[in-house]
C-alpha cells in the first residue's frame, strides 16, 4: 500500500519522526517549515503560501493554490496523494493552533477512511485514527489513554478489546461520547466496527513509559 506523509502548519511533531519506506512526502503550505527543521525535503509542495515565508526548494514539484478556495491546504495535499495512488496517509502538523483546522483535519481523516484508506494524524504524543467498517489494532502499552467516538450518526457492531473498558458488538452514536476515557493495560488493543466510521484517539502519558 503506497503511503503518503503530509506535514501541515500546525504544531510540529514531538520527538523523532519515522517515515515509511518510499513514502510520498508532501508539504502542505507552512508544513514546509517543519520539514526544513527536520531536515526533510518534500516530493511535492501544495499550498497558497499564506503561512510560508521561505521559498520552495529548487526541483520540488509545486501545486500553487489560490488563497480564496473551498478546501484547506491539508485537504488539497491529501487529494494530491490520492491522485498519485496513495492509500495510506499519515498527517503531521494537523493539530494545535486553530481548533477549526484541527476539526477540519479530523473530518479529512474520516473521509479518507470512507474511501478505503488507512488514515492517522499524530503529533508524536496524541494520535487520531479513522476507521470505517473494519478493524484497527493498536500495539500494547503499559499506560496511556484511548477514546473511541462515532463520526457517523450511528456506528454499529463496535467491539473494543484489550482496553480497560471493553465493548462487544455495541452501538455508538455521534451525540453521546460513551467511548471516552478508556485506558491501555499492557496488551494490544483491537477496535472494530461493522457499520459506520469511528474516530479513535490515543495519548501517551506525560512521562515516558519504562
Amino acid at each position: 500500500m503506497k503511503h503518503c506523509v503530509i506535514f501541515g502548519a500546525g504544531d510540529p511533531p514531538q520527538g523523532p519522526v519515522t517515515l515509511p519506506a518510499n513514502a510520498l512526502l508532501i508539504a502542505a503550505d507552512g508544513g514546509l517549515l517543519t520539514m526544513q527543521k527536520l531536515g526533510l525535503t518534500p516530493d511535492l509542495f501544495v499550498g497558497d503560501r499564506d503561512s510560508l515565508s521561505i521559498p520552495v526548494p529548487a526541483g520540488v514539484e509545486s501545486v500553487l493554490l489560490p488563497v480564496k478556495k473551498d478546501v484547506t491546504d491539508m485537504d488539497a495535499a491529501a487529494k494530491a496523494g490520492l491522485e498519485r495512488g496513495c492509500r495510506a496517509f499519515t498527517l503531521y502538523g494537523g493539530m494545535g493552533g486553530r481548533l477549526d483546522h484541527t476539526l477540519a483535519n479530523i473530518t479529512l481523516l474520516a473521509r479518507l477512511s470512507k474511501q478505503g484508506c488507512a488514515a492517522v494524524m499524530t503529533d508524536g504524543v496524541t494520535a487520531v485514527y479513522a476507521l470505517t467498517n473494519g478493524t484497527l489494532t493498536l500495539p500494547a502499552r503499559k499506560t496511556g489513554d484511548a477514546a473511541v467516538f462515532s463520526f457517523t450518526e450511528k456506528s454499529e457492531g463496535v467491539t473494543i478489546e484489550g482496553l480497560l473498558y471493553p465493548l462487544e458488538n455495541g452501538t455508538l452514536t455521534a451525540d453521546f461520547a460513551l467511548g471516552v476515557s478508556n485506558s491501555f493495560r499492557g496488551q494490544a488493543a483491537r477496535i472494530s466496527v461493522k457499520s459506520g466510521t469511528l474516530i479513535v484517539v490515543t495519548r501517551l502519558p506525560a512521562e515516558k513509559e519504562e
